[in-house]
This record gives structure tokens, C-alpha cells and sequence, in this order.
């Protein structure tokens, strides 16, 4: 930053300038916990020589706040790949099981709107498409702040529901699935080249109701990247020219993920390890009878308030992934 060049290249300045108030962030909290940490440590010290219970009540909630803040600058270590600062681009699809796994796929986004919510996040619908009788079919929508993709990951994967179907007037057990793909939202200083020939780009009008998430225009854009196969849908806008560059920046950034997970695995290749990213795998079991329980497949990470975990409160989750992806 003290070079006299600096400010040549405005864009890298800025993104320099970001990162080092973000590493900056992150040395002053851990020096001001290992203060707070040896503070407590001294009036421990105190009580066990006499016990005071107004001086034991003041540094219990004291202590109760730092773990709070601990954990926070825990997750922000732990988020340490140059991408995991990025917003995030979440899709989420519907498994084999009609209005039940639409349903099911609503009761998901809702989940992580409430979460988004919790963070101070912005959530932005970028394509809505309503479900048969409830649910709906899929949604993409963008969580915009830091870390949300690096947090958002932990999410990526197959979420499986067991619960008496609300639909199924015999009031049997059902089991349902949605997949649930996370991609970054590209920063400017990330370039991605598309080929034009490479493309095919369709426009028409927006389907189904769609209610408050779809205008109602002759706008929706759909384009397909051949060489990777990858189709994007976009009606949200107003105008097909915003769709259709919607839908551009929506192909570049899962080509980023494709990027992304393919450095993931030369990693994991150079390091020895015997399985394989399994991207697409099932993650997490949601259960509604005849118990309550939310596990973690890869974690074995659980909670038994299922209400509270479907109004947002899946940090718990994202924690204990972060955590497991340390050697």
C-alpha cells in the first residue's frame, strides 16, 4: 500500500485495501481476546482466594459475551480461502415426490432467508418458479454480504425431510429431498471470459404465478453454456437486457464454482486422501416424527429443536463443518 504506484490499478487498490482491513479485524480481536482471557484468569485467581458473588456474576456474563465474540473471530479464521469473503448465489431444487418435496424445497429457502436475516444479509430473488399446488420448483437468490459464501457452502448438498405429510390425507410418513447448490457471487476484479458462440440463449415469457417474486413481462431469459452444460434461468427483472445479463453473471460464477471445486480437489489429490468431494452427496437429515432431530451427516452435529433450526438458527451447522474441514 506504500508503493508509489498503488493507485494505478484502482480496483486492486480497493481490493487490497479490504483485505487488510479484514486481516487487520482479525489480529486486533485476538489480541484483545488474549488480553480479556488473562483478565479473567487473574480475577479467578481472586475469587479462589475469597469468594466474591457480585465480582463472580459480573465476569460470568462478561465471559458469556467474549464466547460470543470468540466465536465469531473463530468462524472468520476458519474462513480463510481468498473466496469465502464473497457474497453468495443460492439455488435450491426439489427431489422426486411432487408438491411434498416442493414443500419441502420452500420450507428450505425460508429456513435460509431467516437465517440471512439473523446476519444482516441481503436476500435478492433472482429466479422464482411456483410449485404445482404448494412449494415451489426452484428458486436462485443472492445472500449479499462477507463471508456469506464462505459460510453458505457448509450448505451445499442434499437435505433429506421425515415428517407426516401435510398433502397425504391417509397421514402417512414421508421422506423428501432438495438439493440445495451454492456458488459465489463474482467480485469486479474477477475477469471470466464467455465465448459467444458458446452460448444459446432463449427468451420468453415468465411462467407460472410466481406471485411477488416474478414480474409480469415477456422478459425471462434462459441460457445455456454448451461446452459445460450448465443452464441458467432469470425472470425476476423487468427488462430482458437485465435478465439476460443476470443470467450471464449467474453462468460466470458457476463456472467459478466449477474452478473452485476442481482446485478442492488437486488438494485433496496432492495431500493423499482417499475419498473423493462428493458435492452432490446427502448432508443433513431433518426429522419431524416420530421424533424431533436435525443431524449432520458429515459431522454427526445435532439439535432436537427442529422449529428453531427451520427459523434460521443453523450456525450450530455451518460451525461444525468449518471445524471439520481442518486436518
Amino acid at each position: 500500500m506504500m508503493e508509489a504506484n498503488f493507485w494505478d490499478d484502482r480496483k486492486k487498490a480497493q481490493s487490497t485495501i479490504s483485505a487488510n482491513n479484514r486481516l487487520k479485524d482479525i489480529v486486533e480481536t485476538y489480541e484483545k481476546l488474549v488480553t480479556q482471557m488473562s483478565e479473567y484468569r487473574d480475577v479467578l485467581e481472586e475469587l479462589r482466594n475469597g469468594f466474591d458473588q457480585e465480582m463472580y456474576d459480573l465476569v460470568e456474563q462478561e465471559a458469556t459475551d467474549t464466547m460470543v465474540e470468540y466465536n465469531d473471530f473463530e468462524t472468520k479464521v476458519l474462513l480463510s480461502n481468498e473466496y469465502d469473503i464473497y457474497s453468495a448465489i443460492v439455488e435450491i431444487h426439489p427431489g422426486a415426490g411432487g408438491t411434498e418435496s416442493q414443500d419441502w424445497a420452500e420450507m428450505l429457502y425460508r429456513m435460509y432467508t431467516r437465517w440471512a436475516n439473523r446476519h444482516d444479509f441481503k436476500v435478492t430473488v433472482i429466479d422464482y418458479q411456483d410449485g404445482d399446488e404448494a412449494g415451489l420448483k426452484s428458486v436462485t437468490f443472492e445472500v449479499e454480504g462477507e463471508y456469506a459464501y464462505g459460510l453458505l457452502l457448509a450448505e451445499k448438498g442434499v437435505h433429506r425431510l421425515v415428517r407426516i405429510s401435510p398433502f397425504d390425507s391417509s397421514g402417512r410418513r414421508h421422506t423428501s429431498f432438495s438439493s440445495v447448490d451454492v456458488m459465489p457471487k463474482l467480485s469486479d476484479e474477477i475477469d471470466i471470459e464467455l465465448d459467444p458462440n458458446d452460448l444459446i440463449i432463449d427468451t420468453h415469457r415468465s411462467s407460472g404465478a410466481g406471485g411477488q417474486h416474478v414480474n409480469k413481462t415477456d422478459s425471462a431469459v434462459r441460457i445455456t453454456h454448451k461446452p459445460s452444460g450448465i443452464m441458467v434461468h432469470v425472470q425476476n427483472e423487468r427488462s430482458q437486457m437485465q435478465n439476460r445479463e443476470q443470467a450471464l453473471n449467474l453462468i460466470k460464477s458457476k463456472l467459478y464454482q466449477l474452478k473452485i471445486e476442481e482446485q478442492l480437489q488437486k488438494i485433496s489429490d496432492i495431500k493423499g486422501e482417499q475419498k473423493q468431494i462428493e458435492w452432490g452427496s446427502q448432508i443433513r437429515s431433518y426429522v419431524f416424527m416420530p421424533y424431533t432431530l436435525v443431524k449432520d451427516n458429515r459431522t454427526n452435529y445435532e439439535q432436537g429443536n427442529v422449529e428453531a433450526v427451520m427459523d434460521g438458527d443453523i450456525d450450530g451447522f455451518i460451525q461444525a463443518y468449518l471445524k471439520s474441514k481442518i486436518d
